[in-house]
């Protein structure tokens, strides 16, 4: 017995549609067919009960636009719940966009808001509300997309703020996940810190290990097991009341990398109390780490796709948009 209730088997036709084409044919069901338990999908696969173009597949197949999936499988692989899409149109999307075209977005993300769901706020995220965005104004239909969902491509911490991407079709995300694979975006950072570095002008070089057991990184100056290189350049541009503001250039982006490695060579950030102690600063009304990523610009590179459009263009905030630089006027 295999635990399943005995039920109708028939043939389904899934065609591929154009945002659903350039990934493995597992990847594509995994998310198309939310019902099916991955074990059963791959033996499917192996046992010719499911099909591409009514040949037999693999699971690493890349599906191609018209492509056609058949799956002789149970009905009920099919009637896997669903999330509540009505929470896109309940929503108002409160959104800073800072660019917009046919295949992106480009968000500041202010401190304190949540950037994907979690159990406690599965609606007040920044994606939710891209998505709501989108299908109010017509760009996304949940019930026609069979594997695609907007997507952000780049993270930034809950309580740092700046410019997020965010791609509205599947082209577009394959695109700038490349270009980040291949370091073609250069992002640069405000932050203020403790204390005024010397020299006002330095490339840091160090080494990184996530701890994922508690959300941290160590930093060390040498090479050890398990660490990665990192390289933070910083400049500073004003200092005030024992603290400075920096302009930082992420050369690596490893996770915390501004926050650890600053705070490693003696200048923790304001407001930090994960890499700093930030209680005197909380007093001063520094509720969130004095970080901000402020500006992006898609370097030029020799070969071509769906983004080639944005190649040597920069996107800067406006510097009124950033909370601490009020305290280096």
């Amino acid at each position: 017995m295999n635990g399943f209730p005995a039920s109708r088997i028939s043939m389904k036709i899934i065609t591929v549609k154009r945002n659903d084409a350039g990934q493995r044919l597992d990847k594509f069901l995994s998310k198309a067919v939310k019902g099916l338990p991955m074990s059963l999908m791959y033996k499917y696969i192996r046992t010719k009960k499911i099909k591409v173009n009514r040949a037999r597949t693999e699971q690493k197949y890349m599906l191609c636009e018209g492509d056609e999936i058949q799956l002789f499988i149970r009905d009920e692989f099919f009637s896997s719940p669903e999330g509540d899409s009505g929470a896109l149109y309940r929503i108002t999307p409160k959104l800073d966009i800072v660019y917009e075209d046919e295949n992106i977005l480009l968000l500041n993300k202010r401190p304190g808001v949540l950037v994907h769901e979690d159990t406690a706020a599965a609606e007040n995220t920044l994606i939710m509300h891209i998505k709501a965005y989108l299908v109010q104004k017509g760009e996304y239909d949940p019930a026609e997309e069979q594997s695609f969902a907007p997507a952000l491509c780049n993270r930034i911490d809950r309580n740092t703020g700046g410019i997020v991407i965010a791609a509205k079709n599947a082209d577009a995300l394959r695109e700038m996940n490349e270009k980040i694979r291949n370091d073609e975006l250069s992002k640069c950072y405000l932050c203020a810190v403790h204390g005024v570095p010397r020299p006002e002008r330095a490339t840091l070089h160090g080494y990184l290990k996530k701890n994922s057991a508690d959300n941290t990184v160590d930093v060390s100056d040498a090479k050890k097991a398990g660490y990665k290189e990192i390289i933070t350049k910083y400049r500073v541009l004003r200092s005030k009341n024992d603290a400075s503001l920096l302009e930082v250039e992420l050369v690596t982006g490893r996770t915390h990398q501004i926050r650890a490695h600053l705070s490693h060579v003696g200048h923790p950030l304001l407001g930090d109390g994960k890499y700093g102690v930030n209680r005197a600063d909380r007093a001063k009304g520094y509720k969130f780490q004095a970080l901000y990523a402020f500006r992006l610009t898609f370097k030029r590179t020799e070969r071509d796709g769906a983004l080639k459009y944005l190649e040597g263009r920069s996107f800067e905030l406006d510097q009124n948009e950033i909370w601490f630089l009020k305290d280096f006027e």
